[in-house]
């Protein structure tokens, strides 16, 4: 599954005006390969690869101490969208998100509540792990 450059990110940023930001000015040079700027950016295209089912982003931003061997994907579950709650930098390369992510599986809704920790490791950053509420 891919996103087109001029459609709506799947992480539902806006810009300064309200209006959904594209992917190929949100969440694809991440996804791309560019290093994200910040943490929530890093998680709002987490998000993404979750939506797009793309296990080797998911796989090459966690972090090495607690990256599991693969990444499996719920058959049927979509995402509805996502909720950054904040974005707080605990020091110079330690960061937490806090966000809601929405999904269907089986006709159900489903609200999935984390505070997310990022480190970054010569210039990049990467997710941790995260409490779930």
């Amino acid at each position: 599954m891919n996103v087109a450059a001029d459609a709506p990110c799947p992480c539902g940023r806006l810009d300064a005006r309200g209006r959904p930001l594209l992917h190929a000015a949100c969440c694809g040079p991440w996804l791309a390969g560019a290093p994200a700027p910040d943490a929530e950016a890093l998680m709002r295209s987490r998000y993404c690869a979750f939506v797009l089912q793309d296990a080797p982003y998911l796989l090459a931003t966690w972090h090495a101490s607690t990256r599991p061997p693969a990444v499996d994907f719920e058959p049927g579950l979509k995402w509805l969208g996502l909720d950054v709650r904040s974005h707080r930098q605990t020091d110079d390369d330690r960061a937490v998100v806090a966000f809601v992510a929405r999904s269907r599986l089986g006709g159900r809704a489903h609200r999935l509540q984390e505070w997310s920790r990022f480190v970054r490791e010569d210039g990049r950053w990467f997710y941790v792990d995260g409490d779930v509420a």
